[in-house]
């Protein structure tokens, strides 16, 4: 089931790669179909009472050097699978508003990121998810600098160098770490992890390299230049799906194998959260384009994924993990609202609109919704994600906590103010009189985002129950129970 999944998409961009042009994006669209199709049926048959992997396949692949083809899933990655494939259709949907060239090149390299990203997901084998982790950075390359912006080779090759360093400490903790273990397993190496447990150096350099991928504070750079320059699509795979990949990987490994250097750099970890929470936030309220400004928020978002991570509790797990998801919703579809008013205006610059809720009703109602959901409102998945964090950081930080408590309400203030300029008040511009209202495909694209944010913000009961069990044996696992 979990090589099915995965090797849907890859098969999909080959027949892309072969089919007619004008077939592209139905083939590409189709074959995520059915990735997501074949996710919930995985979902169906997941056991939440068991707190290991399950749906293992694993067949021995380099056996000389102790690599396999290993892959499996549990409650910690069955909601990253979830979310990757449920929004790549959705991405690849509103493409067909925007991209209008090269488009097999186009729809083959989003799925061949799609089957890498899930591969990162699944992966048990720490070489195969190391080539997996490597594969994603790919497409993404080559979508920035093919269909982005005006400064796209500069925020693409900014984004490969930025990855990379990270990629190469990652790698040579993986060869490292399993040439001691004998074995590349990751599943049998974090049965026996007490001779790594506080290995000061192997969690630094996988630290160092999720740390970029998510990004944290200081290593953040790249991220505002890739979101402004990619087309809308590769912001929303972007934001929704690679940026996870670093928080699943400090879950997975750091927190998993490293757990005493865990608990030693936790303070450091938490405080970096905490700056990022609020430097991403201020840095938000002081752009004028709203792809850089929403950028921005995700510096400051992601922060509370790296808190809960570093609580170091079930509670604060618990809560980075489904704001991993809620972030992907919530930041995904501000992105889709601003591709949105640029296909129209190809314009980002708040100055140039305003007063457009009057002229776009319905644009204007799923924008306030989104952004609220980002802000953090009651009934919306923000909200509930945000508030376990803070739960879980309260019990381990309080000092940081209260600060980081502060990022809710200047999260609030930029991105109403957001809104404020390019809904609110008179148009700045002559030619936003003739905008009209969102379409039946953009409204196909964006609806099913805000209805799981309002899904999981009315009752998330459910998001919690089927990962209970897995974070629980993994903090027991690694001696964090307590903590």
């Amino acid at each position: 089931m979990l090589s099915l999944i995965t090797l849907v998409p890859l098969v999909g961009a080959a027949i892309v790669a072969l089919a007619p042009q004008r077939l592209a994006r139905v083939v590409a669209l189709s074959a995520a179909l059915v990735a997501f199709a074949l996710s919930l049926a995985l979902l169906a048959g997941f056991d939440a009472a068991q707190s290991g992997y399950q749906f293992v396949e694993s067949v021995p692949w380099i056996p000389q050097f102790g690599i396999g083809y290993k892959m499996g899933v549990d409650g910690i990655s069955i909601w990253l699978v979830l979310l990757t494939t449920f929004v790549f259709p959705v991405a690849l949907w509103f493409s067909g508003e925007s991209i209008r060239e090269r488009e097999r090149a186009y729809y083959a390299l989003m799925l061949l990121m799609e089957t890498a990203t899930l591969g990162v997901f699944l992966a048990l084998d720490m070489f195969l998810f190391y080539v997996f982790w490597e594969f994603a950075l790919v497409p993404m390359y080559f979508i920035i600098g093919l269909w982005g912006g005006e400064r796209r080779t500069y925020a693409s090759v900014k984004f490969f160098i930025y990855t990379m360093a990270g990629s190469v400490l990652m790698l040579i903790a993986i060869l490292a770490l399993g040439l001691s273990a004998g074995i590349f397993d990751l599943e049998a190496i974090a049965r026996n992890n007490g001779a790594f447990a506080a290995n000061t150096l192997l969690f630094l350099a996988f630290a160092i390299a999720f740390a970029i991928k998510v990004p944290v504070f200081p290593f953040h750079t790249w991220l505002p230049d890739a979101h402004v320059e990619a087309p809308t699509a590769g912001s929303v795979i972007l934001a929704s799906v690679l940026l996870k990949m670093g928080g699943y990987g400090l879950i997975r490994f750091n927190l998993q194998l490293f757990p005493e250097a865990s608990a030693a750099f936790a303070p450091l970890m938490i405080a970096l959260a905490v700056i990022g929470i609020l430097y991403g936030a201020v840095v938000a309220f002081a752009q004028s384009d709203a792809k850089k400004l929403v950028a921005y928020s995700s510096v400051s978002h992601m922060g509370y994924i790296l808190l809960g991570i570093f609580a170091l509790n079930p509670i604060g797990l618990q809560g980075a993990i489904l704001q991993m998801v809620n972030h992907g919703l919530s930041t995904g579809g501000l992105f889709l609202i601003i591709g949105f008013i640029y296909e129209r205006r190809h314009t980002r610059e708040m100055n140039r609109l305003g007063g457009l809720w009057a002229k776009m009703p319905l644009y204007g109602t799923l924008a306030l919704i989104l952004a609220l959901s980002s802000a953090g409102l009651p009934a919306l998945n923000g909200f509930v994600g945000e508030f376990v964090i803070l739960q879980g950081a309260f019990a381990t930080n309080p000092l940081a906590t209260v600060f980081a408590a502060f990022g809710m309400v200047l999260s609030a203030a930029y991105l109403l103010t957001m809104f404020q300029k390019i809904f609110l008040g008179e148009s700045r511009d002559p030619a936003n009189e003739a905008l009209r209202d969102l379409n039946w495909r953009e409204v196909i694209s964006v609806a099913p985002l805000i209805v799981m944010c309002f899904v999981i913000g009315l009752y998330a009961a459910p998001f919690f129950h089927l990962m209970s069990s897995s974070v629980a044996g993994l903090l027991t696992g690694a001696g964090l129970a307590m903590q």
